[in-house]
This record gives C-alpha cells, structure tokens and sequence, in this order.
C-alpha cells in the first residue's frame, strides 16, 4: 500500500457504506466511489437483483451516472474519459467491469478484498494490465484496501437466504464466521 493510506481509508469507508446499502437492500454487498481531484464524482453499489439484470454491478452503474453528465466526462487523455480517475471498490472488480473499467481509461483501481471466482485485476486473469490490448491503456490495481471489513460483509450476506436464487438453498446451519486468514 502507499503513503495516501488515510485518503484511501476515507475512500474505502465510502465504498463500504455503499456496499451496506446493497446488503439492506438484499443484493451481493459490493460498493464504489469513483473520485477525481480528491472528490467523489460518482458512487453506487450492486443492483442486480433490484433490476433483474446481471450486468448492473456497482462499477456498471456508477460508470453510467458519470457518463450521463457530460461535466463528469470530458475527454482525458487520448479521449479516455476516466484517464483522471481513480476506483475505489470493496471487491475486486469482475472480469467483466475490469474490461469496462480499461475501455473507459481509468486511472487506478483500489480494492478491498480479492474475488477468487471472477476477479479481473489478477483474481482469475488480469484483464487490468496482464492482457495485451492495441488501443485501451492498462491501470493499475492493487487490494487490500478495507479487506478485513469487505470479507466480512461478504459473509454476512452469503449466510443468509437469498430469496432473489431461483432455488435458494437453505442456509439454517450455516455459521457467520468471523476469522479472516491473512493473504
């Protein structure tokens, strides 16, 4: 981690209440804050479940909110226009919002805890900058940010019954478990 850590943790603590809001409002509890020039531009959480559509995750839709006010998007560098910003995000972004988040030229992407099963900022592949691409800069990305507390709200959620499932199955036995390993 680098020196701005307090920053980050204002950040990051923004990004979680976000991801507060998607657990009350019964969706997987990932939130965001898009910030440029030391202010929040954007923010948002996952409304997946909310819309029935497996696309809105928190980047998604913060990234739509910014584009709607052409104020948050003049061209940046080479017409990119997130070149100026930076991510801050309580789990690593999917595959599918990595690629976004490049085509979109972002900046940088700070994360709190890893996604073992989609990541694309090096949890599965490294769409950020690992992947060649002959127009789309690579950003960097870099965990840890908030881990602790994004690994817990994670767990809080995936304990109790998603009624969103298809077929949810019973999670009466299951236990909220409150240790988290080191990385």
């Amino acid at each position: 981690m680098d020196s701005d850590t307090g920053e980050h943790d204002v950040f990051m603590s923004e990004a979680m209440a976000m991801a507060e809001e998607a657990l009350a409002a019964g969706e997987v509890p990932v939130g965001c804050v898009f910030v440029r020039k030391k202010i929040i531009i954007a923010k948002a959480r996952n409304r997946t479940n909310q819309l029935r559509n497996a696309t809105r995750h928190a980047e998604l839709e913060a990234i739509d909110e910014i584009l709607a006010d052409p104020k948050l998007t003049p061209p940046g560098r080479d017409g990119y226009p997130l070149s100026e910003t930076t991510l801050y995000v309580t789990v690593e972004p999917c595959i599918m919002c990595a690629s976004a988040l490049r085509q979109m030229g972002i900046k940088e992407v700070f994360y709190g805890c890893a996604n073992d099963r989609f990541g694309g900022c090096g949890g599965v592949i490294g769409v950020n900058d690992a992947l060649a691409h002959p127009s789309h800069p690579p950003y960097r990305a870099i965990g840890g940010y908030a881990r602790e507390a994004a690994i817990l709200i994670l767990r809080r959620f995936y304990v109790t019954e998603n009624s969103n499932a298809p077929a949810p199955k019973s999670k009466a036995n299951r236990i909220l478990k409150t240790e988290i390993l080191p990385r």
